[in-house]
């Protein structure tokens, strides 16, 4: 069968391993086998079409993980539906906002936000029905009365399944428009790169509404007839102890989940016995400091294989291989599933070890941002290559190393500094636990360095001692003019930090 639609990845796994597991939660309950998937998505179908939903339209769900959660997203996109998973975390007025632009004709809500969502809805001139659904219930409300009608047509590759939000640093966030082909080719892609087996499970700790999580942990598993272990969250002092007890193979996570597993400590003897079993530790979507690598494989005994994306790519477009001694420390890896080069501001490809715009193309890459066409034309080179936005180099083995966002580059006295390059100064003293720097307006240098820290718990060190470790550690130049402590930094649904938006500090 030609698995070229999630819709196929599916129907595929169902007539393959019907008895297999395909997802369980982590605090109990009855798992989801994959005939059990593939039935309920024919009765999902039939549930979303009663509240007036057909194929071709917009589904949004306002929903934290959970297996129900689960299985509307991909019984919506298994009958061509697209469905728009909405950030929680986002303001009001964005999530307001994604609600009016994303023509959804269906709100698939949990019940803490039913109310929020429907003074929302009201606003919006148009109707949208509106279903409240428990993450975790066995059953969507009318789902024991619905018998599965004729099936639809299967979706084609070209179907628009997924439609995701993504938060700019500027402005409005813009709607990425994923087909199914899209999808499915990136679920084969990571299967492929990590050399996934229907025996691995992973610990699904990312929100769904996140790409990393939708196409890494939920989509992934279809292509190989894997497994995934569900939290209700990421809960640093529960993670082990859950990824023991589901029995995970590996695990997905982001740079600062690394860190707060760091600060938690080793696992208790018998999760540590498990942990022995855990092949590898997958870090995505946010840059992970070499010194959190090292220090996260030292302390754990888990390789991490780290790896890079864009929601514009269904998630993954760069990973480092699984052979360790073949990985490169602070590089995303190497093309995944797509290829990839750097170019200049004319677009030219630079050579090897030059740095510059990084450019990707393949079956990954978007149709588009939803009613935006001067943003798609703005996001792709002549020649149909996707611009990132993204600041590096590759070098001689094809390994690629990101230095910042363009946006976010330090332009001080003419020079280009990599805020990334101030940051893993900082992180490499013992009392800093995380740092994020960025451009501040100078009347000088036009742009002067300034830089938010996060102390380790404990632990006490003062602006002059942190001045003289950056004098010694970037010289003079590249030493940050500006220190401000915080509690926390700003970071998008991701992980990455916002830098932008440590700027009303430096006022």
């Amino acid at each position: 069968m030609n698995t070229q639609t999630v819709h196929a990845l599916i129907e595929t796994q169902a007539e393959q391993r019907p008895q297999a597991v395909y997802a369980l939660s982590t605090e109990g309950g009855s798992p989801l086998h994959y005939a059990d998937l593939a039935r309920g998505c024919r009765t999902v179908a039939e549930v979303l079409r009663q509240h007036g939903a057909k194929p071709g339209d917009t589904v949004s769900l306002v929903m934290p993980n959970g297996l129900q959660t689960l299985r509307l997203l991909l019984g919506a996109m298994h009958a061509g539906l697209c469905v728009n998973p909405v950030n929680l975390l986002s303001q009001p007025d964005q999530m307001r906002y994604v609600l009016a632009h994303s023509d959804c004709r269906l709100v698939c809500v949990a019940p803490e936000w039913e109310e929020r969502v429907r003074t929302m809805l009201q606003e919006l001139g148009r109707p949208v029905s509106l279903m409240v659904v428990e993450p975790d219930a066995a059953a969507l409300p009318g789902e024991a009365e619905t018998s599965a009608a004729p099936e639809a047509p299967a979706p084609s590759p070209e179907t628009v399944a997924l439609l995701m939000y993504t938060s700019g640093t500027t402005g409005m966030p813009k709607g990425v428009m994923l087909t199914q082909r899209n999808l499915a080719a990136n679920a084969h892609a990571i299967s492929a790169e990590h050399g996934l087996q229907p025996d691995d499970r992973v610990l699904a700790v990312l929100p769904l509404y996140h790409i990393n999580a939708f196409a890494v942990t939920m989509l992934a598993p279809l292509a190989h007839g894997g497994s995934l272990a569900m939290p209700p969250k990421f809960s640093a002092g529960r993670f082990w102890a859950q990824a023991a007890q589901a029995q995970c193979s590996w695990i997905n996570v982001v740079p600062t989940m690394i860190s707060y597993l760091l600060e938690g400590g080793k696992p208790a003897p018998a999760e540590a016995a498990h942990c022995a079993r855990i092949r590898f530790c997958r870090s995505a979507s946010a840059a992970l400091p070499p010194e959190h690598h090292r220090a996260f494989e030292q302390m754990f005994g888990i390789g991490i294989v780290e790896t890079m994306g864009l929601t514009e790519t269904a998630a993954p477009s760069f990973s480092n291989p699984m052979d360790p001694a073949a990985r490169k420390l602070g590089s995303v890896g190497r093309a995944s599933g797509c290829e990839a080069r750097v170019v200049d501001a004319t677009l030219a490809e630079l050579p090897d070890g030059s740095t510059g715009e990084l450019v990707i193309r393949g079956p990954n890459v978007m149709l588009g941002y939803y009613k935006n066409e001067e943003a798609t034309r703005a996001s792709f080179t002549p020649d149909g290559w996707l611009r990132t936005g993204d600041l590096g180099h590759r070098d001689a083995d094809g390994f690629f190393f990101v230095t910042g966002r363009i946006k976010e580059l330090i332009i001080k006295g003419g020079e280009n500094i990599a805020p990334r390059e101030i940051d893993e100064a900082l992180l490499a003293h013992p009392a800093v636990r995380d740092a994020a720097a960025v451009g501040v307006p100078d009347r000088h240098y036009g742009q002067e360095i300034g830089v938010a820290v996060i102390l380790r718990e404990g632990m006490s060190c003062g602006e002059e001692a942190l001045r003289a470790w950056c004098a010694e550690a970037l010289g003079r130049y590249k030493a940050p003019a500006h220190y401000r402590f915080v509690e926390e930094l700003p970071r998008g649904p991701s992980g990455k930090v916002q830098r932008l938006k440590l700027l009303p500090l430096f006022k």
